[in-house]
């Protein structure tokens, strides 16, 4: 069990006030919020070892590469790679797939292919897809849904020939919560020889993955959403890909021998790390991953399933609101998409930030599943390790008075 009030404190902004109220954060599917130990590791990087890595022979230089490299360590240790060279740092979980769509797919595919991803995709793992396929003239075909907002896995398995040759799938909705089974998925797509590529960005933060277990060929995760900085990423990739695949970005240290005529790279990972690296926030990044695994990811998962069911159960008290995802919370994470039938989700949003509620409001980088729903845009609540049932039961009271505000509480007959 997590000592939520031992742990709030390391998050300074958890603190401050909004409008007069205490913050109700809410929004953490977006991005989490970092604590004091990951805003410190930045600070102790630009006050006492600034320098470029794998460059320079000067103690600062010999300092920031061995962190740098021991992030990289803690990354591969965390979702259990075979080993650090699988681990590629990138912005962000948008350029980790953009990596894999140009580096792998682009000389891959070629038409008759195809290219299966699932309907409760964000964009960044539907774009790319479409422009590859524009590109070499495979096919993207889209695996659809359950009603309870599942993965089809029948459908899935119907779709699956030696045609498709790669399966692009979130492990995790950021619009319904829905957990997709990649294990399954992965060992019905190599039963017809397709890569797998997951789209962790909401699983990684929540939940034990392990890449070995889950057996994908590509897996792809942001630092921002786990407690670590913005504009630093992670791809891991299986080496024998790596080690096929030609760099996606071209200079800097990335090299191995360079003359005025040809050139040819180091081995991964850093034959795809082109120019100076974002050595402070992969630093940082450490450090969250530290933070994290001393709380325990299991215990995470647990608290968020713990947190899901009681929001689930308040937000039944509240049948103006029709809510989106499985019923059950162990078949999600702890995201919790809701609308009103009468009242816009950025009226909705603006109205409960008077409350010190942050939460997001829209179509959430996923356009055609909020389509799907018969909905313009939806609110989305979304909780991590340091959220509480009293922040729940503040945001039920406060939609209560969004009801009675927007003057949409039904009459009892």
């Amino acid at each position: 069990m997590l000592d939520l009030h031992a742990i709030r404190r390391d998050f300074p902004v958890l603190q401050r006030t909004v409008h007069g109220r205490p913050l109700v954060y809410l929004d953490n599917a977006a991005t989490s919020q970092k604590p004091r130990q990951v805003i410190q590791a930045l600070v102790a990087y630009y006050e006492g070892y600034n320098a470029n890595v794998h460059r320079a022979v000067h103690t600062l230089g010999e300092e920031a590469t061995q962190r740098f490299e021991e992030a990289r360590q803690k990354v591969a240790d965390f979702i259990h790679a075979p080993s650090l060279e699988c681990i590629l740092w990138t912005r962000n979980t948008t350029e980790a797939i953009n990596l894999v769509a140009t580096a792998w797919a682009l000389p891959t595919l070629k038409p008759g292919d195809e290219v299966l991803t699932s309907a409760m995709e964000h964009h960044s793992n539907l774009v790319p897809w479409q422009k590859v396929c524009a590109q070499t003239g495979a096919t993207l075909r889209i695996i659809p849904l359950t009603p309870q907002g599942l993965l089809d896995m029948d459908a899935f398995q119907r779709m699956l020939s030696p045609r498709v040759r790669l399966v692009a799938i979130t492990h995790m909705s950021n619009v319904l919560g829905s957990i997709v089974p990649v294990a399954e998925v992965a060992r019905l797509a190599h039963s017809v020889g397709a890569v797998v590529l997951v789209d962790g960005a909401q699983s990684v933060p929540h939940m034990p993955v392990d890449v070995q277990a889950i057996d994908c060929d590509f897996l792809a995760f942001s630092a921002h959403k786990m407690l670590g900085p913005t504009g630093i990423g992670v791809l891991y990739g299986k080496l024998p890909l790596l080690e096929a695949m030609e760099p996606f970005l071209l200079g800097g240290e990335m090299v191995r021998e360079v003359t005025y005529e040809r050139a040819t790279w180091k081995a991964p990972p850093f034959k795809y790390e082109a120019g100076t690296p974002n050595i402070a926030d992969a630093i940082a990044f450490g450090v969250a991953i530290d933070y994290l695994k001393g709380l325990g990811m299991e215990h995470i998962r647990q608290h968020e399933i713990a947190l899901t069911r009681y929001a689930l159960r308040r937000f039944a008290e509240l049948e103006e609101f029709q809510v989106f995802g499985p019923p059950s919370a162990e078949q999600r994470g702890g995201v919790i998409s809701f609308c009103h039938p009468h009242i816009h989700p950025h009226d909705l949003g603006t109205f409960l930030d008077r409350f010190g509620i942050a939460i997001r409001a829209g179509h959430h980088c996923a356009m055609p599943l909020v389509r799907s729903l018969g909905v313009v845009a939806t609110a989305r609540a979304s909780f991590y390790l340091y959220n509480t049932e009293e922040e729940v039961d503040i945001l039920i009271d406060a939609l209560r008075q969004a009801l009675r505000f927007f003057g949409r509480v039904r009459t009892p007959r």
